[in-house]
This record gives C-alpha cells, sequence and structure tokens, in this order.
C-alpha cells in the first residue's frame, strides 16, 4: 500500500501559488528536532511581532540562531523603543499562535511594517513559517521582501 505524500497546501502556500511566487514547502518544525540534511539551522528565520512606540505593531525577522536586537530595530523602524508583544496577545494581534507567524499571512491581514534580517539577502535562500506548526517555506529572499513590502537591516545583536 502506497503512503500518501500528498500535503495539504497552507494558506501561505495557496497566497504564493496565487502569485506565482516560487516556494518550497517544507514539512518540519524549526524549533525542533532533526532538520532534514539540506536545510541549514542559520537559514530558518524566526518572525517576531513587536509593539513601537510609534509605529505601533511592526515584524522583525531574524535567523533562529540569532537574538533580534530592539535597539536596531526601533532604529530603523522611526520608533524611540521597541518590544516583543506578549504571548497573550500574540494570535489577536497577528491573526497566528506562537511559532506559526509568517509575513506572507500577516501582511494580507495587516500593514504593518516588516523588517528582514540583511543575512537572508546575503543567503539568497530563506525559510520562513508558513503559517501552522510544524509546517514551513523556502523562498526566494528578495521575492519575498518584495512581495510583503519588507525592508532589509542589520537586525541582530
Amino acid at each position: 500500500m502506497a503512503k500518501k505524500t500528498k500535503v495539504k497546501k497552507t494558506l501561505v502556500d495557496q497566497i504564493l501559488d496565487k502569485a506565482k511566487i516560487e516556494h518550497d514547502s517544507l514539512n518540519f518544525n524549526g524549533l525542533e528536532g532533526q532538520l532534514p540534511d539540506d536545510i541549514e539551522r542559520s537559514h530558518i528565520f524566526k518572525t517576531l511581532a513587536l509593539t513601537g512606540d510609534k509605529t505601533g505593531p511592526l515584524i522583525g525577522i531574524v535567523p533562529i540562531t540569532e537574538h533580534l536586537s530592539e535597539k536596531k530595530l526601533a532604529k530603523v523602524s522611526g520608533n524611540k523603543k521597541v518590544s516583543m508583544i506578549p504571548q497573550k496577545d500574540l494570535q489577536k494581534t497577528t491573526g497566528y499562535v506562537h511559532g506559526a507567524n509568517n509575513p506572507v499571512g500577516i501582511r494580507q491581514k495587516h500593514n504593518f511594517p516588516i523588517y528582514i534580517d540583511q543575512k537572508a539577502l546575503e543567503y539568497g535562500r530563506m525559510i520562513v513559517s508558513a503559517g501552522e506548526l510544524g509546517r514551513s517555506i523556502r523562498i526566494d529572499s528578495q521575492e519575498l521582501a518584495d512581495f510583503v513590502h519588507a525592508n532589509f537591516a542589520d537586525l541582530i545583536e
């Protein structure tokens, strides 16, 4: 009996398909367990939701191996100070639970400013959540930034 290999597409996959943006759907949790052989941990990015004193909610995207510098994000976003949105408020702010935040889905619902660490541009391709726990997408960094109107900046400590 053959196993079913067809994986249900996430909303993020569907949005990218409709926009004709090439990407790979990946079925793994970047924060836990073994990674597939063709994936480097440093190429996996976390999507962090913060709030700025001037802009309100904003998104910072950094490698999971690094820490976001709130000071650098505040500076590039025109805020004096930014801080993480409390986990209890995350879903009502972004529409996603902790671990499933992604720039594509957030951009579809909200016009929050999005900033991606410049390492993504250096790598060429990056991996971000696909909007569901355990699901990710691998996508060209510049194409993603163009699609979600993100800016690249040095965001890590």
